[in-house]
This record gives C-alpha cells, structure tokens and sequence, in this order.
C-alpha cells in the first residue's frame, strides 16, 4: 500500500474531529467511573478495595494491552479496529447493566470495555499521525482533549440518569451512546495513494520451487529467508513469460537439466524448506535477544530508569482521586446539597486545560521538559497529602482542580520520554513506560481502598498516595541533576537528539 505525504489538513481535520469525539464516547463513562463506584458499593456490598477493581481494570487494561493494541492496528487498520473497538465498548456497557455480581462487572466492564478502549486510542493516534506532519503536536493535542471533556460531561450525565433511570439504565443508555463510535469509525478513511495501485508481485517472484537448488555454503541467510517466504503458484506464471525473462530466470536458478527425477525434486525441496526453517528460527530468536538488549541497555540509563520508577508510582498515587473523590467527599459527610458540581467534573476540565498548558509550555526552548515533569509530580504529592485536610466542599473543589490540572503532564510525558531515550529508541521505551503506566492505574485505587478497608477512614491511604508520588519524582530530580556529570566526564559525547541531563544517565 502506497501512502501519500500527510497532508497537514483537508481531510485531515475530519480525522481530528472523529477523533475527538471517538475517545469523547469511549473513555467518558471509564473515566467516570467514580459516579458508578459509589452504586457498586450500595448494590454489591462489597468492600472498597474489591469494588475500585472495576474501575482501575477499565482504565489500566488498554495501557497494559498496548502492544497488542498496535498490533491490531498495523494489521488491519484504523478503520476496520475503531469499528470492532466501538462494539466492544457498547456490548461491554450494556453487558455491566445485567450485572449480577462485581466478578462479573470485572470482565463486561474492566477487561471488555477497557481493552476497546485501548484499541481505539491506539487507532486514533495512528490515523492523525498518518495525516499529520508539521501539525502533529496540535493534531494529538485537540484529540486528547476528548477524554478530558468525556470525564467533565459524563461524571455528571451519569449522575442525572441513575436518578431518572436507575443504574442499569444508566449503563444501557451510556452504551447506546457509545455505538455513535462507529460512525465516527468508518469516517477514519486510511491514507493511501487512489492512483497507485498495490504492486503485484511479478513473475519472477514466483518460480516455481523446483527450478531452485540450496547451496548451503553459497547463500546467505537473507537469501534463503527470502525464497522461502516466495509463494509458490502453478508453472504457468513460468510458461506465460517472454523468452528474456525466461532466460534470466534460468540462468541463474534453474537445474541445468529440468528433467531431474521426481523422488529427488522432492527431497532437496524438504532439504531447502528445513533448512530454511532452521534460517528463519534463528532469525526470529535473534530479534527477541536484540529486544531483550536493547531493554537492558535502556535501563542502564539513569534517568530512563528513574522515569519508569515515576510513572508507575504516579498512577498507584495519582489516579485513586479521579476515581474516589466522590467517595471521600462522602466519607466526610459533605452535604449534597452543597454540591454545585461533581468534584469528578473539575477533575476533567482542568485535565484538559493542564493538557493544553503543559504542551505550550513545553514548546518553548528556555523550558527543560523533564524539570518541568517533576515539578508535576512534586506538587501532585503535595495537593494529595492535603486531601485528608479538606473537610467542606470548596476545599475538595480546589484540591480536584489543582489534581486536574497536574494530570494534565501527561501531554509532555512522550516529550520527556523522545528528550531521554532519542527518538530513534521512543517506541520501545514508550511501550515500556506505557505497560508500567497501565500497571499503577490497575493498582492504584485497589490498594487505596483495602487501606480504607483496613483503617476505615481514608487518610492513611492518601498520606500512602502523596508519599508514592513525592518519591518517583525526587527519584527522577535526583537522576537528573547536573552533579552527576562531573562523574560521567568520560562518556563519549552526546547524539544531537537528547538533552544535556542525558549525561546523567548513562551507566
């Protein structure tokens, strides 16, 4: 398949809005989740900790799931896996409405619901990466927003139709929404070259196996790889050619005698497929050990180290409160009638506005990236040892804001992560970083709730957050600062893609 250069535009800008909308749908009732967290408990009865799985399962999935996600992508499209993507996320809603117990809502809504998810922000990203260049940064942040505003209106949507239809209404109407994800599926039209048909494998690729002989010591490995991933046709592709291109074929591949007997046709053709076999195994072990050194080689570098230990202790820390804050406003025996709007709500709307600053801010040159990174993760720590603290609504308010906004860092963590690695080494970092990343949103609010289960009151437990927090991101301050490269004066000098705190990385 043939594509054209990114337009940066036109059709481009129809991607943008499918995908706004696409992860608007999808990840607004998962992030959400808060508000139906609290109707779990009340029907299930079950205890927190058990309770809070649903939701970090719904939210941790598709991170954890991410290479397979890309997989599905590259395979069969952006396209063809939002649509797939959006039945999953509809069935698996209106599945969670029919619920009879919690280890039931554990696959309708935390694997089957997360995992579409996962799929359909992969397939978002790569259909605006493909349509975008120059503009890409812009592109991925109008999408990204999507959720942020999915968490604002849904926490609250959701909210009004359990008191009008009830819990399971409230899922079988969340779902119905959801199938609006398909059609804002088929209008991800790949981009792909109308006028520059696939090309065809010629003939020549497709000789016949008889007309080959294996020279063990002769040929390369590439060579034999290749002619065993030949397919093999009927002699007429050979018989239909022009005489040239006979002859050139014959010349260098076929027997000088083609009447050879059948029986040792035969064998040599088990002797060449075994072997090739054998050619394509050890090729294959080899790209697992080449992945395995590079992962070793990674860690070697301080700062990437220190980063993986961030990101995981920020989701265990950093994501209970989008998930339990209506709890602990109920916990603290706020009045409802004081609520003028869901504390989940503020979370979401200042998501995307921190979403938004951070990547201004990051595009400017006087701004280190990773720096501003920790500051994140420092004054995340510190609004989350200030949580058992608040005891009115105003408080929580301000606290959900100022816990938004800095979830918004988000938006310059692949920044941090391209200035760290190179980018030549992002994909394989990211995906790391990203599996660790779904590993902290899966533990996280489980372990805030078995501390609520344990004590009963949920200060321990957001004292246990903020002290997570606080040390991932002194861990990374410490990688990164400048004394360390008095004690890496000998490394060779730098790739031009990577920071100056890149020297305080290395091994």
């Amino acid at each position: 398949m043939v594509f054209r250069k990114p337009p940066d535009g036109g059709w481009g800008w129809v991607i943008v809005v499918v995908s706004f909308f696409t992860q608007f749908l999808c990840y607004g009732s998962p992030l959400a989740v808060g508000v139906l967290y609290l109707e779990w408990l009340d029907a299930f009865g079950e205890g927190k900790g058990k309770t809070a799985w649903v939701g970090s399962l719904a939210n941790g999935i598709g991170l954890l799931a991410s290479p397979v996600c890309s997989i599905c992508v590259s395979s069969f499209g952006a396209r063809p896996v939002a649509i797939f993507s959006g039945f999953m996320v509809a069935g698996g809603l209106m599945m969670s409405s029919f619920a009879p117990n919690i280890y039931f809502l554990y696959i309708s809504y935390g694997i089957v619901v997360g995992l579409g998810c996962g799929l359909l922000y992969t397939a978002t990203v790569t259909i605006t990466c493909h349509y975008f260049d120059k503009r890409r940064g812009l592109a991925l942040g109008l999408i990204s927003t999507g959720s942020s505003v999915g968490l604002f209106i849904y926490a609250a949507l959701q909210r009004e139709l359990i008191d009008l239809y009830g819990l399971d209404g409230c899922l079988l109407i969340v779902g119905a929404l959801s199938l609006n994800i398909l059609a804002c599926g088929s209008l991800m039209r790949p981009l792909e070259s109308s006028d520059s048909p696939p090309s065809e494998k010629t003939c020549v690729d497709k000789v016949p196996d008889q007309y080959f002989v294996y020279h063990e010591k002769e040929k390369t490995v590439e060579e034999n790889i290749s002619i065993l991933e030949k397919g093999y046709v009927d002699e007429k592709c050979v018989n239909n050619m022009p005489d040239f291109k006979q002859d050139s074929i014959l010349n260098k591949n076929v027997l000088s005698s083609i009447n050879v007997n059948e029986k040792d046709t035969y064998k040599k053709k088990v002797v060449e497929q075994t072997n090739f076999c054998k050619q394509l195994a050890k090729r294959k072990w080899q790209l697992y050990l080449n992945y395995w050194e590079e992962t070793v080689v990674l860690f070697k570098n301080k700062v990437f180290s220190a980063l993986f230990v961030a990101i995981l202790l920020f989701d265990i820390g950093g994501f209970p409160p989008s998930l339990l804050m209506e709890d602990v406003a109920r916990s603290a025996n706020i009045n409802e009638d004081d609520y003028h709007v869901p504390l989940i709500s503020i979370i979401g709307i200042m998501t995307a506005v921190g979403k938004l600053t951070l990547g201004i801010l990051a595009d400017f040159k006087w701004v280190n990236t990773l720096y501003l990174y920790v500051t994140t993760l420092l004054m995340t720590g510190v609004a989350l040892f200030a949580i058992p603290f608040a005891k009115s609504y105003l408080t929580l308010a301000m606290l959900s804001g100022i816990l938004g906004f800095l979830t918004g860092n988000w938006s310059i963590f692949p920044y941090v992560t391209t200035k760290t690695v190179g980018i030549e080494k992002l994909t394989h970092a990211y995906g790391i970083l990203m599996f660790f990343a779904g590993l902290g949103n899966s533990l996280g609010p489980p372990i805030v709730g078995w501390f609520y289960d344990w004590t009963q009151e949920y200060n321990t437990a957001f004292y246990f957050s903020g002290f997570c927090v606080l040390l991932g991101g002194f861990l990374l301050l410490l990688a990164a600062l400048p004394c360390w490269n008095a004690c890496t004066s000998q490394t060779p000098k730098l790739p031009p893609n990577t920071y100056s705190y890149k020297v305080a990385s290395s091994a």
